[in-house]
């Protein structure tokens, strides 16, 4: 059993190397004189090459984007797929190796998940982490059993006196993270144990044949040199060049895109977030003035936010801007809407009105283009498999109508935020864009509890407004994954002056995060939060109390509702 409610630390360190770890940059070096290229250029596929492809088989585990990310920064295009996808699905990536992720289940369960057949009938090279090391042993023949005593959090791997390709330029003995309650009794035919732990006798193990199982998780921050596994693994162990860069990525989507549009005509939901600015330059880069853009006024904008955005985009991108100020509309369709999924929902469904009705009068529209992110769509649907739980609708997957009259276009659906943020920077947008914190598409309707009204939007657009002028101020902003204000429906006491007051409770978050799949809450310092709490009190009418949401994710989401 691979339990993933411990909860890792989200800030993860960027670094590739500490305590002996190997730089990815050096493993992409020594690829390229495996292979015999020493003139290439480090991790650019050359014209016409193929691409190369490991994909991670979900089994439910929290972790297993971070295996998808950290592969990429390997260099080497990953996705993530349910372990009940056909391999008509994932044919076309033509991969070049397997990772099985964790899960919250034991693998001697009736029902437990187990890896398709194609996983081990393809002859490709397999790593199984956890519970995927489990069902590798169960399928492959092995014992597993409940551990006498479960194993959460550190560890000292000590590898044996072993060649393998796994431990290539590694420390004999390591720091891992672990989170399991079961253990490997007896490894399948053909397999060896080649690390262990105090408490598992079997933490690593191989067959010869490029089918390996690891009882931690390389993933996580928690393990020092755990990228460097999988750097072995997609370098040595699958023979990967490193040739997925975001250059080639771009090149790529150009082409996609070109492809699926044709003499077709795009509009693309402008929203002054970066996503959304990094699709419209792609697609303009793609197919020029096919596409339109519609900025959208939802009336659930931040303060001065229509000015800004309006005002970069046209300067900056020089494309067909429509300006469409719908904010007495979805105020109407939002009125006495609670349920924050029936908020998200309802939003959708209008952004897709406007879009038609504006499509409409500029001709024939074939295509809607979104900013939608891979998180967006983990977070809400599992990948199709009962071993994940779907969290949330995010506005751009689940907010539209089972029946539109457009076909969606999605670029960035299978990147995750700091991968668009660096297709933004070669595409040419303004560092002050590309680097702005996420804002959801929802706009203020999900930071405010309860019903939307004009009162409160301005109440959380004048406390909103405050927190990121200070947190610019003391020059955290970049720091910061998101920072922000939410009005609750809470009312408490208090006293100005000689006066009782009876006002509403304003909540602060900030929080740090790679990718927002995981996010800690940001230690912002004292004198910060009091100037902060001090401003709303005095400057926002209707708020007499102010307090700091120290909640990481998980157990919570980032956003409110």
């Amino acid at each position: 059993m691979d339990d993933d409610r411990s909860k890792q630390t989200s800030k993860t360190d960027r670094r590739v190397a500490t305590s002996g770890d190997i730089e990815v940059s050096t493993y992409l070096e020594i690829a390229k004189e495996i292979a015999g290229e020493q003139s290439a250029v480090a991790g650019e596929a050359a014209v016409g090459e193929e691409r190369e492809a490991i994909v991670v088989i979900d089994f439910g585990s929290q972790y297993s984007m971070l295996i998808t990310r950290r592969i990429r920064e390997c260099q080497v295009y990953c996705e993530m797929v349910s372990y009940d996808t056909p391999w008509e699905k994932i044919a076309p990536l033509k991969p070049k190796g397997f990772v099985l992720s964790g899960g919250p289940a034991s693998v001697y369960q009736d029902g437990a998940p187990v890896a398709p057949a194609y996983i081990y009938e393809k002859h490709l090279p397999i790593l199984g982490i956890c519970y995927g090391m489990q069902v590798i042993t169960k399928q492959l023949g092995g014992q597993v059993a409940p551990g006498a005593k479960q194993e959460y959090g550190y560890a000292i791997l000590h590898i044996g006196d072993v060649d393998s390709p796994l431990f290539d330029g590694m420390d004999s003995s390591i720091p891992v993270w672990m989170s399991h309650g079961d253990k490997i009794e007896e490894v399948p035919p053909g397999f060896t144990a080649l690390a262990y732990t105090e408490n598992s006798p079997v933490a690593v193990m191989g067959n010869g044949d490029g089918i390996f199982g690891i009882q931690f998780h390389p993933e996580v921050a928690h393990t020092p040199q755990g990228k460097t596994i999988l750097a072995n693994f997609v370098y040595r162990v699958c023979g990967c060049q490193g040739n997925w860069t975001i250059g080639s990525f771009i090149a790529e989507s150009i082409s996609r895109i070109q492809k699926q549009v044709g003499a077709g005509k795009v509009i693309n939901a402008l929203s002054g977030g970066v996503d959304s600015a990094v699709v419209a330059s792609l697609i303009h880069r793609a197919i020029g003035d096919q596409l339109t853009c519609i900025y959208v006024n939802n009336g659930l904008l931040r303060r001065e936010e229509v000015e800004r955005t309006s005002n970069v985009f046209r300067n900056n991108l020089g494309m067909n801007i429509i300006y469409v100020d719908a904010t007495e509309r979805f105020l109407n369709r939002l009125r006495g809407v609670v349920d924050p999924e029936v908020k998200r929902k309802v939003i959708g469904e209008e952004f897709i009105a406007v879009f038609e009705e504006e499509a409409s009068k500029i001709g024939t529209v074939d295509f809607l283009a979104q900013g939608t992110l891979y998180p967006d769509v983990i977070e809400s649907a599992s990948t199709g498999s009962t071993a994940s739980a779907k969290i949330k609708t995010h506005h751009n997957v689940g907010g539209l109508p089972a029946k539109m009259r457009l076909s969606l276009i999605e670029p960035l659906r299978n990147l995750f935020k700091d991968e668009v943020r660096q297709v933004g920077l070669e595409l040419g947008l303004p560092e002050e864009m590309v680097g702005r914190q996420p804002f959801p598409g929802p706009g203020l309707a999900i930071r405010i509890i309860g019903e939307v009204t004009e009162e409160k939007l301005e109440i959380l657009r004048s406390a909103d407004f405050i927190v990121m002028n200070e947190i610019k101020k003391a020059q955290l902003y970049s720091q910061l994954w998101q920072t922000f204000a939410v009005l609750t429906d809470v009312r408490s006491v208090g006293v100005m002056g000689d006066y009782r007051t009876y006002g509403y409770l304003v909540a602060i978050r900030a929080v740090t995060s790679e990718d927002a799949m995981t996010a800690d809450w940001a230690r912002l310092p004292y004198d910060l939060l009091a100037r902060i709490s001090n401003r709303i009190v005095n400057e926002v009418p209707g708020v007499n109390r102010v307090v700091y949401d120290i909640t990481s994710k998980p157990p919570s989401t980032i956003e409110w509702e």
